[in-house]
């Protein structure tokens, strides 16, 4: 669905992925393995377009819910990855993902014989307010240590991640069972609360709209 003239979300994705139409395609995060095919088509069906305009893939973090169709787009021929510094590692193999504790380290790590992605190598390293594609990068470590958020100032639009997110009612931070620091992602979240945006897309839920940042500000004030 188109969110805002040039701004797409392709339906059917588990981990929200947005695409930039403009000169070339940014995407932005992939989805969990199996959505490639779902993204590919929109491209060619809905935006009559080729995998080649695909620019740059930019990932918020490296949870595989965000990654997980990189390697399946490279093989189409699309354009450069992009990550954070700190998040790089996890990506390219350098060092393993951490698992949450309990019952969910267990499940993660059945499922991770199942969904187990190949590692690959980032084109693009990332750094707090680098600007990637006319979007500027807001590192915001707190969920993992290498999330970003990408602010495009033409269109007033905050990707967020999974730093923030909007089910329809409510605004809420990032999940803490699969957050490394959650005082640090509040840190994360009163950086983003200092910006100015009027839309806000998220890694999980939907458009938070109009007058996000204020709206974001006012959440900021019940985390203490």
């Amino acid at each position: 669905m188109e969110i805002v003239p040039g701004i797409h979300q392709v339906d059917g994705v588990n981990g929200n992925c947005y695409l930039l139409v403009r000169d070339g395609i940014t995407v932005i995060d992939t989805g969990l393995p199996g959505a490639g095919k779902k993204i590919l088509s929109y491209i060619q069906g809905t935006l009559g377009r080729k995998p080649s305009d695909i620019r740059t893939i930019i990932l918020t973090h490296y949870h595989i819910d965000h990654t997980g169709n990189v390697n399946m787009l490279r093989s189409a021929g699309v354009g450069k990855v992009a990550i954070h510094e700190a998040d790089a590692p996890f990506v390219s193999g350098q060092k393993k993902p951490p698992l949450p504790g309990g019952w969910r380290g267990a499940l993660f790590s059945v499922l991770g014989v199942f969904m187990k992605m190949k590692p690959f190598q980032p084109d693009i390293i990332l750094n707090d307010r680098d600007v990637i594609n006319g979007l500027t990068c807001i590192h915001v470590p707190g969920h993992t240590p290498g999330s970003i958020c990408l602010l495009d100032p033409g269109t007033g639009i905050l990707f967020a991640g999974d730093t923030l997110r909007f089910d329809g009612e409510k605004i809420e931070g990032p999940p803490a069972q699969f957050t490394r620091d959650m005082a640090l992602a509040h840190q994360s979240i009163r950086k983003i609360a200092a910006l100015d945006f009027e839309i806000m897309l998220s890694g999980h839920g939907v458009p938070l709209r109009p007058g996000a940042s204020g709206k974001v500000r006012e959440f900021v004030k019940s985390l203490g």
